[in-house]
C-alpha cells in the first residue's frame, strides 16, 4: 500500500510541474518595477548600438527609461536627460528612418 501512495503522490507532482510549465507568462507583460538599475554615464558612439528602447515613465516605474542594446549583446541603460544620450537616439532614429528608405 505505501508504494501506491508514493507512486500516487510522484504523478501528482510530476502533472502539476508539467501544468505550471505550461503556464508561465512573458516576463515583460509581468514585469512591475523599473528595469534600469544602473545608468551608464560614459558617452560612446550610436554606431556600437544594435537596438534601442525607449519605455516611458508610469504606474509600474516613475522613471523614463532608455536601454540599449550594443552590437556585442550587453544592455545597457541611459540617462534620458543626458545631452549626449538625447543625440544618440536622434541618430539612432536617423539611422532607423534610413534602413526604412
Amino acid at each position: 500500500m505505501p508504494s501506491k501512495l508514493a507512486l500516487a503522490v510522484l504523478a501528482a507532482v510530476l502533472l502539476s510541474a508539467a501544468l505550471c510549465e505550461g503556464a508561465v507568462v512573458p516576463k515583460i507583460g509581468t514585469e512591475l518595477r523599473c528595469q534600469c538599475i544602473k545608468i551608464h554615464s560614459t558617452p560612446f558612439h550610436p554606431k556600437f548600438i544594435k537596438e534601442l528602447r525607449v519605455i516611458e515613465s508610469g504606474p509600474r516605474c516613475a522613471n523614463s527609461e532608455i536601454i540599449v542594446t550594443l552590437v556585442d549583446g550587453r544592455e545597457l541603460c541611459l540617462d534620458p536627460k543626458k545631452k549626449w544620450v538625447q543625440a544618440v537616439v536622434e541618430k539612432f532614429l536617423k539611422r532607423a528612418e534610413n534602413q526604412d528608405s
